[in-house]
């Protein structure tokens, strides 16, 4: 099952929603609206012969480490 990333255009959040179907309605989990956007996200990449995590700028998405070396 996909989980794919949306950005609520009323309220400005940002949230994941699992979507089984082309015909799952989404709406913001926070105020209900349908004004939502499916945001491109890239969770990983390859680097050479490791993955580096791409969730967050100069470090892993689980740990503080700016290596994921390090903790994975």
């Amino acid at each position: 099952m996909p989980i794919f990333e949306y950005h609520c255009q009323s309220c400005q959040d940002d949230f994941e929603k699992i979507v089984f179907n082309t015909n799952t309605e989404v709406k913001c989990p926070r105020c209900q609206s349908k004004k939502v956007n499916k945001k491109v996200s890239a969770f990983s990449f390859k680097s050479g012969p490791k993955f580096v995590s791409a969730s967050k700028p100069g470090g892993c998405g689980s740990c503080s480490s700016h290596h994921c070396s390090t903790c994975h």
